[in-house]
């Protein structure tokens, strides 16, 4: 069988499991509990795999709905996620979404697959995440922090001993916040200026969901100056086309989407969703 995840220890209570397309899932575990953040696309055996790295019982934290991150959690007994994305959840069910987006992260292949490889659409009764929940996982404390934007319920993740921000899709090196499922830009500055202000002094590292692990510490504060210039006029407004949106980059960057300038922290926006406001959580 092919094997679609690997395994890296970052701590020694932090492993950071890469899927075959980039995505990042984190199973952190404590003396008594593990928590894994995030399942990726219904796809590979994930509960299998993470079975083979730990024995301790195991709870899903999904830190938004969309089809990258959650369409795992069927495997598992035990799962939250923010019920403000459950409806987009059921939207990004279908397995020809996923096989769709298999192909566009494997240059139009796909892995040699049985169809037991692949999760079923599956109705999910999620336990609701909410922001300022706490998974005690016996010496590691997982902490639940509310970041929409992205998605109307983007959590991010604090794993408090260990000093490490897991921020998911919910602020990242090209945040998307242009489809009718995302915060405005206005209301987004609002979410990442209130949320920095709570988690000052708290983290050291900071962990995001594709690709690349680790991002510079500074990047809450990097995406406020985005936002900042972009209310402003004051960007570069590459074009940008995902799935027929159009959309802009609000920095230019390189052929790996990071920003030609070094830093990280960028948008991908409408301009018709700047300046109404939105609802928090």
């Amino acid at each position: 069988m092919v094997e679609y995840y690997t395994a890296e220890k970052v701590t020694d209570t932090v492993t950071c499991i890469r899927s075959m397309t980039g995505e990042l899932l984190y199973l952190i575990g404590g003396a008594k509990e593990a928590v894994l953040v995030d399942s990726c696309l219904g796809v590979g055996q994930l509960r299998r795999f993470v079975e083979g790295l730990t024995e301790k019982p195991v709870t899903v934290i999904l830190t938004h709905g969309h089809l990258d991150h959650a369409l795992g959690a069927p495997e598992f007994d035990r799962v939250f996620m923010n019920h403000a994305d459950r409806e987009l959840y059921e939207q990004m069910s279908p397995l020809e979404e996923r096989i769709g987006y298999i192909r566009g992260g494997l240059n139009g292949k796909l892995p040699d697959f049985d169809e037991a490889d692949y999760v079923p659409p599956s109705p999910m009764d999620f336990q609701d995440l909410k922001d300022g929940d706490c998974f005690d996982l016996g010496g590691i404390h997982v902490d639940i922090y509310g970041l929409p934007g992205h998605t109307k319920g983007s959590m991010t993740v604090l794993v408090r001993e260990e000093r490490i921000l897991i921020l998911g899709d919910a602020c990242n090196k090209f945040t998307f916040l242009f489809d009718e499922n995302t915060l405005p830009v206005r209301a987004y500055r609002e979410e990442l200026i209130r949320i920095a202000e709570r988690l000052e002094g708290q983290y050291d590292r900071v962990f995001i969901s594709h690709h690349q692990m680790e991002v510079q510490r500074e990047i809450l504060q990097n995406v406020i100056q985005v936002c900042d210039a972009v209310l402003a006029g004051e960007t570069d407004d590459v074009p940008f086309e995902f799935m027929g949106q159009q959309a802009y980059i609000a920095f230019a960057v390189d052929e790996h989407m990071n920003r030609a300038d070094g830093v990280d922290g960028n948008l991908i926006y409408s301009k018709e969703r700047l300046g109404e406001l939105g609802q928090g959580m």
